[in-house]
């Protein structure tokens, strides 16, 4: 019998394990993929926002401000790669600087920190390529960047480290409350239904489903498809900031920003009445994308584009964030049409949720031995003295596996065997970057198929590119 059951390993999901792997409770994370942030987590700009966009007075101007300042915590005790390198709203035409100061304004109501207005004049000196037509900015120097599917990983192998049991391959089929206990179906047939005192609804754009199971539908989710290019290093030092151009009712617009890791990512669109597993990409919309983002930066090299993706953000039938107990199923806690900025605030839609099951029923205790710090290897990061001793200790440190990255086997070993491993090629890309580079796999590739395998005890045909079903090797083609 666990104390809570939380469905869906996303950020948010993350989140709320961690932050209940602090008290003296039983907790388990279930999530029907081989891997965690396997959703929009995986999918999306990587922005750690200020605050100044959601209406003042909503959860999201609170939590966005919270989630903000508690992701720069978080991030350095969890060893995961972040930069406070500010954001810079761009207006292009004096009707767009009222937008501006429209901005600035909420910003300081939802308490935005050092937050100011700037001219071309100083804008060109932040930007040297910012568009011809580019009048002023709103600048946020508490906005940053973030890894987002290792910011997820982080937080879960922290939750697990701190007891926290964790399901994968455990798609929940159907829920039953009976006496107070939920009991959760599930598809994998290795393991019992889970009963639990109380579930944190978290499976993204499929929350509303989720609850659909036990109780009414009190909400719906609509997912909107946002389109992305990733271009190559030789392309990050275009934008020095996260550069946003004016919001619209869609959402913030295409944003021209640099990666934690040296990229330049170009993106969204915004694109509505999609399928919920629809991520495909459009000549069409990256068209569209490429013609937005010129205002914004000059100059970007669409040939150095190394990988376009699509993410789906959990858009609901509501303006806000849904994070409350069912009015239909008491002890279910939803956390529903997270939307941006919901990266930023999942950290603290975690205080949030676990304050609700507090006012629901659940007894919080504080642990004394919580250890809130993780570690993890960066091999290139180290001194050369380290290195050698890294290698002398573990010679797998001294052999590049991934020529783009510079990431050694040593590293992928290590990525295997952590407390939530990687099991598939994209696992191990996700954990530590081989095959994020320019070549996107085609020289390290096979290698870390063959490593994983190896480390795994599995045949080669048996390792994944990412999900299930996603099989590489089907046999062998010549003796």
């Amino acid at each position: 019998m666990f104390d809570v059951a939380i469905i869906g390993a996303g950020i948010v999901g993350a989140s709320v394990a961690r932050e209940l792997s602090r008290y003296n409770l039983n907790v388990c994370l279930i999530e029907k993929e081989n891997d965690v942030s396997e959703g929009a987590t995986k999918a999306n700009s990587a922005i750690v926002h200020a605050g100044y966009d959601p209406e003042n007075g909503t959860a999201m101007a609170r939590l966005n401000v919270r989630g903000c300042h508690l992701t720069e915590v978080y991030a350095k005790e969890l060893d995961v790669p972040y930069k406070k390198i500010g954001s810079l709203v761009v207006a292009f035409s004096q009707e767009e600087m009222e937008t501006i100061e429209e901005l600035f304004e909420r910003g300081n109501k939802n308490g935005v920190p050092d937050q100011r207005i700037i001219h071309r004049e100083e804008l060109l000196k932040m930007e040297p390529n910012i568009g011809d037509e580019a009048v002023g900015a709103l600048h946020s120097p508490s906005a940053g960047i973030v890894g987002p599917w290792e910011f997820c990983i982080a937080l879960t192998e922290n939750a697990v480290v701190n007891g926290v049991k964790l399901y994968l391959n455990t798609e929940v089929v159907d829920i039953k409350k009976e006496n107070g206990t939920f009991t959760i179906f599930t598809g994998n047939p290795e393991l019992e239904p889970i009963q639990t005192k109380y579930i944190v609804n978290a499976a993204g754009i499929y929350s509303d489903v989720i609850l659909g199971m036990v109780g009414e539908r009190e909400f719906k989710i609509k997912p909107r498809k946002g389109q992305y290019f990733v271009l190559d290093k030789s392309q990050g030092p275009l934008a020095n900031h996260v550069i946003f151009q004016c919001p619209s009712a869609l959402g913030k617009g295409v944003l021209v920003t640099p990666s934690v890791h040296g990229n330049l990512i170009v993106g969204p669109d915004a694109e509505d009445n999609v399928e919920r597993d629809d991520t495909t990409t459009t000549k069409e919309r990256m068209e569209f994308i490429r013609d937005a983002a010129e205002k914004s930066i000059k100059g970007i090299n669409y040939r150095e584009s190394i990988r376009n993706f699509a993410g789906l953000r959990a858009q609901s039938d509501r303006s806000d964030f849904i994070i409350e107990e069912s009015k239909s199923v008491k002890g279910l806690i939803n956390l529903a049409g997270i939307k941006s900025p919901g990266l930023t605030s999942a950290p603290a839609i975690a205080e949030d949720a676990r304050d609700l099951l507090e006012k629901a029923g659940l007894t919080l205790t504080k642990k004394d031995n919580f250890n809130p710090t993780r570690r993890q290897t960066h091999f290139m990061s180290l001194s050369p003295e380290e290195k050698a001793a890294k290698i002398k200790e573990d010679p797998r440190f001294g052999r590049i596996i991934c020529r783009c990255e510079n990431i050694t086997e040593g590293e992928i070993v290590e990525a295997i065997k952590r407390p939530v491993g990687a099991l598939s090629l994209d696992g191990v890309k996700r954990r530590v970057r081989p095959g994020m580079g320019r070549c996107q796999g085609g020289f390290c590739g096979p290698r870390v198929l063959e490593i994983i395998a190896r480390e795994k005890n599995v045949s080669l045909e048996e390792v994944m590119q990412d999900t299930n079903g996603s099989y590489i090797l089907i046999g062998e083609t010549k003796k």
